[in-house]
């Protein structure tokens, strides 16, 4: 894979680590500005904490899972899909996975929340149904298995997972961003269902 052919996922690789560790170690009152809080965002019309708040992440072990789940499929869909769409698919999977997570909390000041998950999660789904076939690794499964598989886990997980919201993750908006990364290459990829058929 030749990352120097895809642009836009460096340039968003690179601007998350650098914002991710500045607001970390350097500037925590940036960190805390930028958080995602659905009170803000519906009260006070704060409506960039929708895009903020995808560069932010709460410590290293959170920042280095969603960069390395990015690095694996990101840079391939962006040559495979182009940067435009990849551009789209990202931005629209970000900001539209927070959104039943501002629904819900829209009056729970005490709610915060932070990363990129839901806009991966779209990339991921995206780069399912370009190769539902291809082999992911699921910790401690030894083997990989075809990634309509883990998708369709995956789902299930996060929507239980969700429900159950008895940990720190926000499993809206994994589950969310998800569908959104589907439902976009549906409307810019002509032939993407057809294709996602075949390939079984």
């Amino acid at each position: 894979m030749d990352i120097e052919n895809s642009p836009v996922a460096i340039v968003i690789f690179a601007v998350t680590v650098l914002i991710s560790l500045y607001t970390l170690y350097k500037n925590n009152k940036l960190y805390y500005a930028w958080v995602l809080s659905p009170p803000k965002v519906v009260h006070e019309k704060k409506f960039y904490l929708l895009i903020t708040s995808g560069f932010l992440h709460a410590d290293l072990m959170h920042l280095l899972f969603n960069m390395l789940t990015f690095y694996f499929f990101g840079f391939a869909l962006e040559q495979i899909i182009g940067s435009l769409n990849f551009l789209i698919i990202y931005l629209v999977s970000l900001v539209l996975s927070s959104v039943p997570t501002v629904i819900r909390h829209k009056d729970n000041y005490s709610y915060g929340s932070v990363g990129a998950s839901g806009a991966i999660s779209g990339i991921l789904f995206a780069s399912i149904m370009v190769m539902p076939n291809a082999g992911i690794m699921i910790f401690p499964v030894p083997i990989p298995i075809p990634a309509w598989i883990f998708g369709i886990l995956y789902l299930l997980w996060s929507y239980f997972a969700a429900k159950r919201a008895n940990d720190n993750i926000n499993h809206d908006a994994h589950f969310y961003g998800a569908l959104t990364g589907i439902i976009m290459m549906i409307i810019l990829i002509p032939g993407i269902i057809n294709h996602f058929i075949q390939s079984f």
